[in-house]
């Protein structure tokens, strides 16, 4: 049914109505962007909330920061999936405008941050007086230790020329009382021995050089023993006792307080002549020479005091024997002579041995010998135990002042290896491991183990 102007019945209602729908789209999609703005303020302001008065955590932060975006986004994609839509596809999302914060941009790094400073820093600074150097040593002592830097230095072993070692000699033969030299040809002159073979004076008798061996841990300021090796015949300092013999090394290796000094002899001649050493004071004087030469080789010519008074022990092997029994008979300072070893050497002056061990109960005697030399060797036991002097057949025990001690060795050891190998390998080494198990024979074991092994 029509009324009036062409309107049809219910038109009015119907027109009411779409406006009515028109307000309530307009004011719910006001209330939604109301909604956006609200959350994306009050979310940030509760976080700070939360976090008002705690030490800020780096990893609460980053973790709190991506939620929040998160939280943001769904919101908008609920509420308007077509702007969410365009807001990810201009790529100016919430992310992008308030990117979360990184560790770096709170916490600088160690290249960045402020030194660390204490109130002191910023107190009024005095004058710091310089502090003395400290002394290396003790002075409030009763006994002031003052450390001793030995300077460091290998094992030295070295040929020295003396005037005072056997030869050259052109002095008298004691045992005819005529000169030494009793063979001459034109401008040489030479001398005969026992066996009748001449030696001549220019190849022979014309070395004057001593080998010198002093180890590295040797001290001369410790107590110490002057070691004194006659070779026997047929040797050269260097090819025998050096190279063959191995003398120097079983000092060294004894680890004994111990220095070397082996005079050439005949040079590489079948002859025991003593030169030098046959006349009176034939032993100090070489002594006096030698401790000259050695405060020079160990760089302290203020030892050589030192050197003068150190103990001697004498070793002669083979025909070392003959200038050994001189230097105690005549040389002069028998009294600084602390041993005596004989390596297969008694061939002959058994006098003069036993007047030695008879004389210096203080000191000791080794004689160690082979079938060459057996028939001497108990002769001169037999001398000793007439005299009253007990003899002890074993070198098992310590070298004590007194002892006598005289070892046979079985066969299979020779004569020409008797330096390397008698009754022990080494036995020069074993002779001074001994002695130095004996503080009466004034040694110092150097490189013992224990601190005290000298006071045993």
């Amino acid at each position: 049914m029509a009324w009036g102007h062409g309107w049809m019945v219910g038109a009015v209602p119907k027109l009411k109505a779409d406006m009515g729908a028109d307000r309530t789209k307009t004011s719910g999609a006001r209330g939604r962007a109301l909604r956006i703005a609200m959350i994306s303020g009050l979310v940030p302001l509760s976080l700070t909330l939360v976090q008002c008065g705690n030490a800020p955590n780096p990893t609460a932060l980053a973790t709190n920061s991506q939620a929040n975006v998160q939280v943001v986004n769904q919101v908008v994609a609920k509420t308007n999936p077509q702007t969410s839509n365009q807001q990810v596809a201009s790529g100016d999302t919430f992310e992008d405008r308030f990117p979360a914060p990184q560790f770096r941009e709170r916490f600088p790094s160690a290249s960045e941050s402020l030194l660390q400073r204490q109130m002191s820093d910023f107190s009024p600074k005095r004058a710091m007086q310089q502090q003395p150097e400290q002394a290396p040593y003790k002075v409030a002592s009763l006994a002031p230790q003052i450390p001793y830097q030995r300077p460091a230095r290998d094992d030295l072993t070295t040929l020295v020329s003396m005037k005072s070692s056997a030869f050259p000699y052109f002095g008298n033969n004691p045992a005819s009382d005529s000169p030494f030299l009793n063979i001459s040809k034109g401008d040489r002159r030479g001398h005969r021995s026992y066996s009748g073979r001449v030696f001549w004076q220019d190849e022979t008798y014309n070395d004057s050089r001593v080998l010198v061996h002093v180890p590295e841990h040797f001290d001369v300021r410790k107590p110490g023993v002057i070691v004194v090796f006659f070779h026997g015949n047929g040797a050269t300092l260097e090819r025998d006792v050096r190279d063959r013999q191995l003398v120097p090394r079983q000092i060294t290796d004894s680890g004994a307080n111990a220095v070397l000094l082996a005079p050439q002899m005949a040079v590489d001649a079948a002859d025991s002549s003593a030169g030098k050493f046959w006349q009176p004071g034939g032993l100090k004087r070489f002594m006096e020479e030698s401790a000259s030469h050695l405060a020079q080789l160990t760089g302290d010519p203020n030892s050589a005091r030192a050197f003068a008074n150190m103990p001697i022990v004498i070793v002669g092997y083979s025909g070392g024997f003959l200038p050994t029994a001189w230097s105690l008979e005549v040389g002069g300072i028998s009294d600084r002579v602390r041993g005596v070893v004989l390596l297969d050497a008694v061939y002959g002056e058994m006098d003069k041995f036993a007047s030695w061990i008879e004389s210096h109960r203080s000191g000791f005697f080794v004689s160690s010998y082979t079938h060459y030399t057996a028939r001497r060797d108990r002769e001169l036991m037999s001398m000793l135990r007439h005299k009253g002097i007990g003899v002890s057949e074993d070198m098992d025990g310590p070298l004590r002042p007194g002892s006598v001690v005289f070892v046979e060795t079985g066969d299979g050891i020779t004569h020409r290896d008797y330096v390397n190998r008698a009754w022990t390998q080494y036995p020069l080494k074993d002779v001074l491991v001994k002695m130095s198990a004996t503080p009466a024979l004034a040694l110092t074991r150097v490189a013992a183990t224990s601190p005290s092994a000298s006071n045993r």
